[in-house]
């Protein structure tokens, strides 16, 4: 399978599955690579029998889903957006939440992937926050619907070259060497609350303070499935709540509800 047989493939198949094809065009080849593999494992010889057996076999729509999901993710991610949240988004929330009764931010991070986003939240809070607002509590949930993942945030070990970004200071606090890997210290690992969940199938209960959803439906799902989305998350907002999407991504032009404070950071609040 060659790169235009692959483009030509995923532009019809994502679109049965509420997809995007030009979210997909520059991390294509990592689902290339993951089709290659399903292709050998189903002994087809090609990828047009691919898409004939898809056609024959609604069963593998969710596989295919699956080898659709992009696992691009490092911490301090956009420095500028977390230099913002670092400076002003969560110092103005937990000064909110000392003058109420539960004295508690909720931070969500949508598609967590392998853990970077919100234990980069985490060490913020522990490193740069926390001695100011001693009496505020941070919650962090984090949802992914992949269980192997999952299993890599639980772990809180990565290389070198994922926690690059993170300003050297709180990389000396937060991490210790093991090997070739550095492993997050279990008092900012314990911040963390992950749930196996597919932002498409569910949401949790809980409303909270600040939704990061970045690089993920806004960049992979269709309009239609954009919108859909949308709308439930900003029933699990607070009033004057944050809504954080990726610096690529912007909102469907048909969204209502939500003011732009930076289109270029991705920082909306309701």
């Amino acid at each position: 399978m060659n790169d235009a047989e692959c483009v030509h493939f995923l532009q019809w198949a994502l679109p049965q599955n509420h997809m995007r094809w030009p979210g997909f065009r520059k991390v294509r080849r990592q689902v290339c690579r993951r089709i290659a593999k399903r292709l050998s494992l189903l002994q087809l010889a090609d990828v047009a029998a691919y898409q004939n057996y898809l056609t024959q076999h609604a069963q593998e729509w969710p596989i295919f889903d699956e080898l659709c999901r992009v696992t691009i993710s490092r911490f301090y991610r956009d420095k500028l957006v977390f230099a913002e949240l670092s400076g002003k988004i969560l110092p103005a929330l937990a000064t909110h939440a000392q003058a109420t009764e539960h004295k508690t931010v909720r931070l969500w991070s949508i598609g967590c992937s392998s853990g970077e986003e919100p234990y980069t939240l985490a060490i913020i809070w522990q490193c740069l926050l926390a001695q100011h607002f001693p009496d505020v509590h941070l919650k962090i949930l984090a949802t992914e619907a992949d269980p192997v993942l999952l299993e890599r945030c639980r772990q809180a070990c990565y290389p070198a070259s994922t926690i690059k970004n993170l300003p050297e200071p709180m990389r000396s606090v937060a991490f210790t060497r093991t090997g070739a890997e550095y492993c997050l210290k279990p008092g900012f690992k314990g911040m963390v609350e992950f749930k196996q969940q597919d932002i498409r199938m569910g949401m949790p209960g809980d409303c909270f303070d600040l939704i990061l959803c970045r690089n993920l439906v806004f960049t992979y799902f269709d309009e239609a499935l954009q919108q859909e989305i949308l709308s439930r998350l900003s029933t699990r907002l607070h009033p004057k709540g944050w809504l954080i999407l990726g610096v690529h991504e912007q909102l469907p032009d048909t969204h209502t509800g939500f003011t732009t404070i930076s289109a270029r950071l991705g920082l909306y609040q309701k």
